[in-house]
């Protein structure tokens, strides 16, 4: 296993001691400790860590907000750290979108399927992440590539099938994907209709 470049965010001196000593005896390491969530915040933008250990209480910004904050501005696994075990915390951290969350106090036994699970549950959640972004596109395209259709025929008076292979044998002629092409269509389309007003 990779060794990981943690930050701890708790403004308990012992525990982030304990905590530290846990992570190098699994082959792990603190960079930095936090303890409010507003350096939590500017820590973790600073310094980049691999995963955040976060406590929730914590002077000036909880840990749930400062998690909140963290994954808006860049993504990484966060483990929540907390003495609090009710159902209304679990759930408003879940919805925060970190990663895991341990209740105190937490042994060596604990710490390091923890962090395993989390690190691989915010890999499936980026790859996820990722091809919605890739399924969004290829809607984008295709609806760009139906008008683009539409279009050709109805100013060419061809049948659907003739338009999407003009439209597929100009974007390999020119290189250029269909949805740019189709893009391209639309907006002479709609540049040739404003000229005719």
């Amino acid at each position: 296993m990779e060794s990981l470049k943690i930050l701890i965010a708790d403004d308990e001196t012992l525990i982030t001691m304990s905590l530290s000593t846990m992570l190098e005896n699994i082959g792990h390491r603190m960079i930095a400790r936090a303890r409010t969530g507003r350096e939590a915040v500017e820590k973790a933008k600073e310094l980049s860590p691999d995963l955040i250990l976060m406590d929730i209480k914590m002077e000036d910004m909880d840990g749930l907000e400062a998690s909140r904050q963290i994954l808006a501005q860049q993504p990484v696994p966060i483990i929540i750290l907390t003495a609090y075990s009710q159902m209304d915390l679990i759930e408003k951290a879940d919805e925060v979108g970190v990663s895991g969350y341990l209740v105190k106090p937490v042994s060596e036994n604990d710490l390091l399927p923890a962090i395993t699970l989390a690190r691989s549950r915010f890999k499936q959640f980026r790859m996820l992440e990722h091809e919605l972004g890739d399924l969004k596109e290829a809607l984008k395209a295709r609806k760009l590539i139906e008008q683009a259709k539409g279009i050709l025929m109805e100013k060419e008076g061809i049948p659907e099938v003739e338009a999407f292979k003009r439209i597929q044998q100009q974007s390999r002629n020119q290189n250029i994907p269909m949805a740019k092409l189709a893009e391209a269509i639309i907006t002479a389309s709609k540049l040739l209709s404003g000229n005719k007003c």
